[in-house]
């Protein structure tokens, strides 16, 4: 390797994971996505980035060679990779103000370093539903830098004075700073307000590489301008993505919280919901019944609040915080497609506790089902970009053929779902056949 491509990767030659022709994880129990209980004990083969083989553990007759490294898992928990459905790589780790104001080449260091925690906790895949993330994924992928497998977004798509209009009060009246706006220029969000300028960003987005498309199609908490009850874009402004990403052979998710929002997304032909705390009985009823993904985040108040007391945006959160356990329940009640996200948005702190928004699914779903959620089921949904899914194969489940994204848990997670927010209790992390930790 000649000295300026050994300068140009720096210290990322120090964190590639570890590659061989075939690995071996013997005496492992299985959870293996779609079943309640572990398997026996059992060995699970990787060859390249496959799982190639499952057999009944013995202790006889597997022996390191040449093109075998064997991982004994000592009786531990296997399982595939966690997935979350809803992140935001590039705006997760650092404050909103920040974000606005700092180098982008930091924020960019930033994102790889939080990109990198989110594997070594055991996520594998993360849904990105908004922000410049493109380049993140390119060095993720070209082992440059550590991370999860990233289905990108690339810019919100928002109207004027919408969830994804980042511009200040003295931008909105000038005209040309739907382009100009610093917001826009980082790639961070595209301001559209007919079914031209809608079908325009969207296609710009696919072209990047976009996996899906996300619109925001209602009022926001964190955001300026817009109050939680109003509906944003028109059926004909929304339609003109829908029409544009089916063209692709992909989708459009939306950010909406209201019956109205969600309602209109839907007439739409939105194939997902992100949020809809605020959703009624009749709403629910219909998503579970048109079979769209219902992407809920458990929006609770022990989890805290960057805004302040008496604020727009702290009364506008305590809104969702109140319809969170009301919803969870309809989705049950009707049997709706729920994905799980975290959407993780300013907060370093909030994002190093990404799995305790996990565990605390259990305030009204098993163990099992939770886990369920986070691996087989945000699978489903990952697919749902056909053919512009950036990775081919199956994820979510351990069974033969599979890719190899798998955990090795100290302990039983279908019994203590809790352990996972330990990262010491994830012993080994393998993704796309790679090992990325390994301290059994």
């Amino acid at each position: 390797m000649n000295k300026s491509l050994l300068l140009l990767l720096g210290s990322s030659l120090l964190t590639s994971p570890t590659f061989a022709a075939q690995y071996v994880f013997k005496n492992v129990h299985i959870f293996n996505g779609t079943q309640a209980e572990l398997s026996a004990a059992k060995n699970v083969y990787i060859q390249d980035q496959y799982i190639s083989k499952i057999e009944d553990y013995s202790s006889n007759g597997i022996t390191s060679g040449d093109n075998l490294i064997v991982i004994d898992g000592q009786g531990k928990t296997l399982m595939p990779g966690l997935i979350d459905a809803h992140t935001h790589l590039m705006l997760a780790a650092l404050p909103q103000q920040t974000l606005m104001l700092a180098d982008q080449g930091f924020i960019n260091i930033v994102a790889a370093k939080t990109a990198s925690d989110m594997l070594q906790r055991g996520y594998t895949s993360v849904r990105d539903l908004g922000g410049p993330v493109f380049g993140l994924k390119m060095a993720i992928d070209k082992h440059i830098t550590t991370g999860p497998r990233i289905w990108p977004a690339g810019a919100f798509i928002s109207q004027t004075g919408g969830h994804g209009d980042f511009r200040l009060p003295n931008e909105i009246i000038t005209p040309d700073s739907k382009k100009t706006t610093f917001s826009v220029k980082t790639a961070t969000a595209a301001i559209a307000d007919s079914p031209d300028e809608v079908r325009q960003h969207t296609r710009e987005q696919l072209a990047l590489g976009a996996s899906q498309i996300k619109l925001m199609a209602g009022g926001g908490v964190s955001s300026f301008y817009d109050p939680l009850d109003v509906t944003q874009y028109t059926t004909q402004e929304i339609k003109a993505a829908t029409e544009a990403a089916e063209n692709w052979g992909t989708y459009v998710t939306v950010h909406a919280y209201t019956p109205r929002a969600i309602n209109q997304a839907l007439d739409a032909g939105v194939k997902s919901i992100e949020h809809g705390q605020l959703a009624d009985e009749k709403t629910a009823k219909r998503i579970a019944k048109e079979g769209v993904w219902w992407s809920l985040q458990p929006f609770t108040s022990e989890r805290g609040s960057a805004f302040k007391e008496g604020s727009a945006q702290r009364n506008k959160q305590i809104l969702v915080e109140q319809g969170t356990q009301r919803v969870f329940g309809l989705a049950k009640k009707y049997r709706a497609k729920v994905a799980w996200g975290t959407d993780i948005l300013f907060s370093a702190e909030r994002l190093n506790e990404q799995t305790k928004l996990l565990t605390k699914m259990t305030d009204w779903y098993t163990p099992f089902e939770v886990l369920k959620m986070a691996t087989h089921d945000n699978a489903q949904l990952l697919m749902l970009s056909g053919e512009r899914s950036p990775y081919k194969g199956k994820l979510g489940v351990i069974e033969q053929g599979a890719l190899a994204d798998v955990l090795i848990v100290d302990g039983n997670p279908l019994q203590d779902i809790f352990l996972l927010e330990e990262t010491k209790n994830i012993q080994a992390i393998m993704k796309d056949g790679k090992l990325y930790k390994n301290t059994l």
